[in-house]
């Protein structure tokens, strides 16, 4: 009877008051990875888009990957890459101008333990960045340079495409670091443009989003709210406004953002704890609604608009589950519109 109640006990932990909501299934669940998965990342191939890959970290140490997925949930060996030292978020950008003639997707992710970001082009998978960018570099303490987050912004006026740093622990000002992306003989070079970023102080800073159209910075301050910045740095380093702090039950974590040609979007953020997501309109940040999608402990997610085929005929949501795997969700199924 004792092990009876106490079970009851750590299940109504487990699922948290804003959980009691009704499970909306997945579509499928991915093969399960040998680790820690963390943060996925959507490349839609636009000439085939049944073809399209999801991208998901999976973090250890001396053997830690970002693989690769089909649409059916299974692991693309050739396409994914292993042995890395803690692989933690992952981002994606389309048409980086890496010469006058072509341009190429590319994907870039944080490898903590080496203090580095990482830059791949898709979907070949050929590294462009000579074995990784060292960040942070301007601090003495190993601790400050451990990279977690990143996302990556395409100024949609000049095409010129950066990269926005979090880290694993930082100040209270400049947590994170802004690198600009430039050609060089077929490879490229990453540059540090600039430092912004308030931090509460409690916690950390992992999840970050950049509506490249709008040029707004989402990111997670995970004990506070969500807060948002300008993504050029030429429009400076103020916040623009921090929301959500009553929403959230304890860690706010990963952030997708849904985009419609019309300009309607949203943002979906975990509630990590809670095992749930908040959903917030993109352009005023006003709350929607809370879905339970069955994940447990999500640390990242995406998302995207674009019909991948009969699976997703309107759009795909991809959310890390802590069980060594991701949910897929037809986009349809979490009913934004």
């Amino acid at each position: 009877m004792k092990k009876y109640i106490f079970s009851i006990l750590v299940a109504a932990a487990l699922t948290g008051c804003k959980n009691s909501l009704p499970e909306i299934k997945p579509t499928l669940v991915t093969e399960k990875t040998p680790h820690d998965t963390d943060d996925p990342a959507i490349w839609v191939n636009k000439k085939n888009p049944e073809q399209s890959i999801v991208f998901g970290t999976d973090k250890d140490e001396t053997n830690g990957g970002v693989y690769a997925f089909d649409l059916d949930g299974k692991i693309i060996k050739d396409k994914s890459i292993t042995n890395l030292s803690y692989p933690n978020n992952v981002d994606i950008e389309y048409d980086f101008a890496l010469n006058d003639s072509t341009k190429i997707d590319i994907m870039m992710f944080t490898e903590r333990e080496k203090h580095q970001i990482r830059l791949y082009s898709i979907p070949d998978m050929t590294p462009l960045d000579n074995g990784g960018f060292p960040v942070f570099e301007d601090e003495t303490d190993l601790e400050l340079r451990r990279p977690m987050g990143i996302s990556l912004y395409k100024n949609p006026e000049n095409g010129k495409v950066y990269a926005i740093v979090g880290r694993k622990k930082g100040p209270i000002e400049n947590y994170l670091y802004q690198y600009k992306l430039q050609p060089n003989a077929g490879k490229v070079t990453a540059k540090l443009v600039r430092k912004f970023g308030a931090f509460s102080g409690n916690k950390e800073i992992e999840a970050l989003v950049v509506d490249d159209a709008l040029g707004h910075v989402y990111y997670s301050d995970e004990g506070v709210g969500i807060r948002k910045f300008y993504a050029d740095p030429a429009k400076g380093n103020k916040q623009i406004s921090i929301f959500g702090s009553d929403l959230f039950n304890r860690d706010i974590e990963g952030i997708a953002l849904a985009t419609y040609t019309n300009g309607d979007g949203f943002l979906i953020v975990s509630d990590q704890q809670d095992h749930t997501f908040n959903i917030f309109k993109r352009g005023d940040n006003s709350f929607v609604k809370t879905l339970n999608l069955g994940t447990l402990e999500t640390d990242g997610c995406d998302v995207t608009t674009e019909a991948l085929g009969p699976k997703y005929p309107n759009g795909l949501f991809v959310s890390m589950n802590d069980e060594k795997d991701f949910f897929f969700h037809s986009l349809d199924s979490l009913k934004l519109r």
